[in-house]
């Protein structure tokens, strides 16, 4: 959590002075590594503020041979764990500041729980967004309660124009970083999850730049039992963590993407407090892919009727990927840690996966244009009980013959073994049917 206005030694008890000549000063710099102490402090003044998720026996656990427990932190009020740590940092906030407000500027899942808890505490909230942010997002943050006002076409732009507002009226600026206070609130995880599962034998959560809940919850973790794996997933696309790991310092030029999809995942590495806690106490990082993290949000929504964003599946991608080998017959936890993706994004995500996950196909081939062939060709379809989703005739620009027609078929399959006895059936009558490779 990064702190930036005139009062920034609010949250820092024991500290005697922080200087206050820069408008950006890092508390984190000035912060001890957590200790369990911390979080059990924050699980107890928090537990009346946010979810006790549930963490539940899969599924899923048969399909990749494990046992699978799901800590479902997607069931938040706004949808995401960042709650835990914002609702211990404003309660840690002295009166005089929470009648001041407080100021943020992104449209992060760290943004909306701001937006719904210093709402709850009755203490005055303001949201800057770019005018490029989705409406919905808009929308949701001012029925939590909180002033929220479009500035500026980039994320940058929204910044500085919040941080010239706290200055000028005395608002603590809140962004995201790491400093104890927050850390500690959501290493409260890692305390549920080891009550909730008996002899665990390895928790996965997500990591990318933004791995404050990962190095939370490993001190947790460990200070209960030091025998088991904490493990953090990030993108292969992003593997900011795992660099800063290698470089022992947090990368800041890394280039990330804009692409809603990957929401905190792509984050720059912010902090040295959760970059030591995670070298120390994390046992393992690992890399997916795009396409995992899309298969592994087709199969929550599958197999647990769970509706989560990138960040929220990425754990579970590292399994679908078989990335952890030795976790095979182990009582695994995974954190499905946000559920806030948008309907658009929600829909191009599942039909990509689906098609990834070889359920969805198509094909192309050229039939006489004569009555009753493609009357043939859906019989064959029925016989090999695919579901057709969209066929489409082109006459003009066909050049094979001069009475043809090319015919296009998008079907839906029960899964692989059925797109192959569906591939070989078609060639069996259509040996020239191409397919469109995904």
């Amino acid at each position: 959590m990064k702190i930036v206005s005139r009062n920034e030694e609010l949250l820092r008890d024991g500290l005697s002075h922080i200087p206050q000549s820069s408008s950006r000063t890092s508390l984190s710099s000035c912060n001890k590594l957590i200790r369990f102490e911390d979080i059990s402090a924050a699980a107890f003044k928090i537990q009346c503020s946010v979810q006790k998720t549930p963490c539940m026996y899969s599924r899923l656990s048969k399909q990749y041979g494990m046992d699978i427990y799901l800590k479902k932190e997607f069931l938040q009020y706004t949808g995401s764990v960042k709650e835990r740590g914002v609702i211990y940092l404003l309660t840690s906030l002295p009166q005089d500041q929470q009648r001041k407000g407080v100021i943020v500027a992104s449209d992060s899942n760290f943004s909306m729980a701001v937006a719904y808890h210093a709402s709850e505490l009755r203490i005055p909230v303001f949201v800057i967004m770019s005018t490029s942010t989705f409406p919905a997002r808009v929308k949701m943050c001012r029925e939590y309660g909180a002033m929220v006002i479009s500035y500026g076409t980039t994320a940058k732009d929204s910044q500085m124009h919040a941080r010239r507002l706290a200055q000028e009226n005395g608002y603590l600026y809140l962004e995201e970083e790491d400093s104890a206070v927050y850390l500690s609130g959501l290493g409260t995880v890692g305390l549920e999850v080891y009550e909730q599962v008996p002899k665990l034998d390895a928790v996965i959560f997500p990591a990318g730049g933004h791995c404050g809940l990962l190095a939370g919850s490993a001190a947790a973790l460990k200070h209960l039992n030091p025998h088991i794996s904490v493990i953090g997933v990030e993108s292969e696309s992003f593997p900011v963590l795992q660099q800063s790991l290698k470089a022992g310092h947090p990368i800041e030029d890394q280039a990330c993407s804009n692409h809603h999809f990957y929401g905190d995942v792509s984050g720059l590495c912010f902090g040295s407090n959760s970059l030591q806690l995670t070298g120390k106490l994390v046992d393992k990082v690992v890399a997916v892919r795009e396409e995992d993290i899309l298969i592994s949000m087709l199969r929550l929504l599958e197999y647990e009727r769970a509706t989560v964003d990138a960040e929220g599946a990425i754990g579970l991608a590292a399994l679908v990927a078989g990335k952890l080998p030795e976790l095979k017959g182990k009582r695994v936890a995974v954190v499905l840690c946000s559920g806030n993706l948008e309907l658009h994004l929600l829909q191009q995500c599942i039909a990509r996966a689906l098609t990834l996950d070889n359920r969805v196909c198509r094909f192309s081939l050229v039939l006489s244009d004569c009555p009753g062939d493609i009357s043939k060709l859906l019989e064959v379809l029925a016989r090999e009980e695919v579901r057709v989703l969209d066929i489409k005739q082109e006459r003009t620009f066909v050049t094979s013959e001069v009475f043809a027609v090319e015919v296009t078929c998008t079907v839906e399959t029960r899964d692989k073994i059925h797109t192959a006895q569906l591939r070989n059936a078609l060639l069996e009558r259509y040996p020239t049917a191409v397919w469109t490779e995904r």
